[in-house]
């Protein structure tokens, strides 16, 4: 696990290349502080940069930028293809001779064999680049799903990539022009989804896609995989599905899940895993304790407030498997010391609060081990987010109930604060939610959507087009197309949106920044593509049934763990952010949102952040998140923005 950057400058001096990328390389120590390495050819411009997480072949051999045998392959790799071993032996059956025990080595061996099609005998998670000295290209690829970051720029001759942002603010030709656009998506959803970034003429490499650059400057992206392509099956083929019983579904299920978990606990460093005591975390723990007689070492974070804390389920779990159990319960004070630290982390607005957790979570893991197995992934692909069902079944009651246009008109017609006030003076047994106008907004932008496509969409954002524009910005072209599939039912639609967009760009930036940010490398057992692509093709009926989420996950974890410690409410997996924001967190919301300071930079709106911030800490049901979005903007903004 690793850090990479790099840059092809076309135009511009060749002078002082090194030291450029050096100081690019530099700014991602965090990610890689076991050793660095750096190539340049100033002939024609090119310079890679490597910071090394020591995981496979601790040796100076796996030191990166690596070549091949006559120095016209040039790789520097950030990730780990698991089933390595297995890609040797066959290129050793070619002639190909190796010097090192690294996975590298590896992928550069394969890339000179198959090219980039190599891609596809991968397991595992990467961000890589290569340089042909022979054709002069300059080749990115990042893994299917999107666990590993991978960033790139262009403009005026000069071509960057890094796997964090934070390194083109070293080179000298960096424009950082912000993306209002992008700033947009962020605060529509709280992230800035693939392909944008913060700064116009930087972009994510999607995920599942390789780009070229070539001498001539043609840059050129290709998708090499989609998840959406495993939600095509025709009515036979669900037929065929439907006809198999639940346990003989489990039990093939439960022979992936356990290969495809066994290969992530290849290492030459200790390994443990983050513990929830929830479905995906506990099946993990379960089926990879079962193959080991000694005990696997588990952490888990909790909290002192009750509605967040999960840590006493994760620690029953534990004492039942039989794992080596470590836990820390987070403070106020803790989140405080974590937050000025956000904005280094996570080097574009991000706007996710469990990344707070996710970090102190990563710190102490890594005081026992070098890597840790998490168990991201089992909510988008076996339906386990409450909104899935609750969406769902909600649009199809829209659609089903009688009067269901005139209801519809109804609801639109009204005007939120009439409706609010409506809502406060009822007296039936309703749930007083502190935030109804705000949800009420909501539901009349879902049912004012023109399709299911656009319902999910809007379900899924917080800031409404009004109020961005009174936030001073318009409302994006976003991500809801790359689930454009009129043969999904909703909830596979949901799901599929989710894989391509939510988990990538936010949960997965979140897992990836907390956890190199304390040098740990993290891995995620359910994200192998021979799991999503058996878990997508498999009908919803297997994933949710009865009012029961991850019904065939459950099927599988029940034969290991008790069905008392796994069967509760859900908790999503956050801090409490809406009590400490009213507390000790309220000193940092007027230092960086009050009106004189954000009218001086002349990006937002002074006003309408002056009023929105008087209506929460006035408990005139303002989303906490909303708040945080705005703070965790505003204290990038001074980091990198300046």
């Amino acid at each position: 696990m690793c850090r990479i950057t790099g840059f092809l400058d076309f135009k511009g001096s060749r002078s002082g290349m090194e030291n450029i990328i050096a100081s690019m390389r530099d700014t991602m120590t965090s990610g890689g502080p076991d050793d660095a390495g750096l190539y340049c050819d100033v002939k024609v411009g090119i310079a890679l940069g490597h910071r090394r997480l020591s995981i496979l072949d601790l040796s100076v051999k796996g030191r990166q930028p690596m070549c091949n045998e006559d120095e016209s392959l040039w790789i520097a790799y950030n990730g780990e293809v698991y089933n390595f071993c297995e890609i040797r032996d066959e290129l050793a059956q070619n002639g190909h001779k190796f010097i090192s025990q690294s996975d590298t080595e590896v992928i550069l061996k394969a890339y000179e064999q198959w090219g980039i099609n190599a891609v596809h005998k991968f397991r595992g998670m990467w961000a890589f680049a290569v340089w042909d000295k022979r054709s002069e290209t300059l080749v990115l690829c990042r893994d299917r799903v999107g666990v590993k970051p991978l960033y790139w720029y262009y403009k005026d001759g000069l071509f960057m990539f890094a796997s964090e942002l934070k390194a083109f603010h070293k080179h000298p030709r960096f424009q950082k022009e912000l993306d209002m656009a992008a700033l947009s998506l962020y605060f529509q959803y709280g992230y800035i989804t693939s392909p944008y970034s913060i700064f116009q003429y930087a972009r994510k490499l999607e995920p599942g896609h390789y780009l070229t650059i070539d001498k001539k400057e043609n840059i050129k992206t290709e998708k090499y995989w989609d998840a959406g392509n495993y939600y095509m099956q025709g009515s036979r083929e669900r037929e065929e599905w439907l006809k198999r019983s639940d346990y003989e579904v489990a039990d093939e299920l439960e022979t992936i899940l356990t290969e495809s978990f066994k290969l992530r606990m290849v290492s030459d460093v200790p390994v443990g895993m983050f513990l929830s005591g929830g479905v995906d975390s506990s099946l993990v723990t379960a089926l990879l304790q079962k193959e080991y007689s000694t005990p696997l070492r588990t952490f888990t974070i909790g909290f002192n407030e009750r509605d967040y804390n999960e840590a006493v389920w994760a620690k029953q779990v534990a004492a039942h498997l039989g794992t080596d159990h470590t836990e820390l319960y987070c403070t106020p004070n803790d989140a405080f010391d974590i937050i000025p630290k956000l904005p280094e982390l996570y080097d574009e607005p991000f706007g996710d609060s469990s990344a707070v957790p996710t970090y102190l979570l990563s710190n102490l893991t890594r005081q026992h081990v070098k890597v840790s197995l998490s168990a991201d992934g089992g909510d988008e692909l076996f339906c386990g987010y409450s909104k899935y069902s609750a969406l769902g079944s909600s649009l199809k009651r829209i659609k089903t109930v009688p009067f269901a246009g005139l209801l519809s008109k109804i609801v639109m017609s009204i005007n939120p604060d009439t409706a609010s006030h409506i809502y406060d003076n009822l007296k039936i047994a309703l749930p007083k939610w502190t935030n109804f106008r705000e949800k009420y907004i909501k539901l009349q932008n879902v049912i004012g959507s023109r399709n299911e496509l656009e319902q999910i969409d809007m379900a899924s954002k917080f800031y409404m087009s009004e109020e961005l524009r009174e936030l001073g910005l318009n409302e994006t072209m976003d991500h809801k197309f790359k689930a454009n599939n009129s043969e999904l039912d909703l909830m596979a639609k949901m799901m599929l949106l989710d894989i391509k967009s939510y988990m990538p760009d936010d949960i997965l930036v979140k897992v990836d920044r907390a956890t190199m940010g304390v040098a740990l490398e993290g891995r995620e057992p359910l994200l192998d593509n021979r799991i999503i692509e058996y878990a997508s093709r498999m009908p919803v009926e297997f994933k949710y049934r009865a009012g029961s989420s991850k019904h065939i996950l459950r099927k599988i974890l029940y034969k290991y763990v008790p069905q008392k410690l796994i069967d509760r409410p859900k908790q999503g997996f956050g801090i409490p952010v809406y009590d400490w924001l009213k507390k000790e967190l309220t000193p940092l919301f007027r230092e960086y949102l009050s009106y004189d300071r954000v009218r001086q930079e002349r990006i937002l709106n002074p006003e309408f952040v002056k009023n929105m911030l008087g209506a929460y800490l006035d408990n005139k049901g303002v989303s906490a998140h909303k708040l945080w979005f705005l703070l965790m903007f505003q204290m990038w903004r001074e980091r990198w923005a300046n």
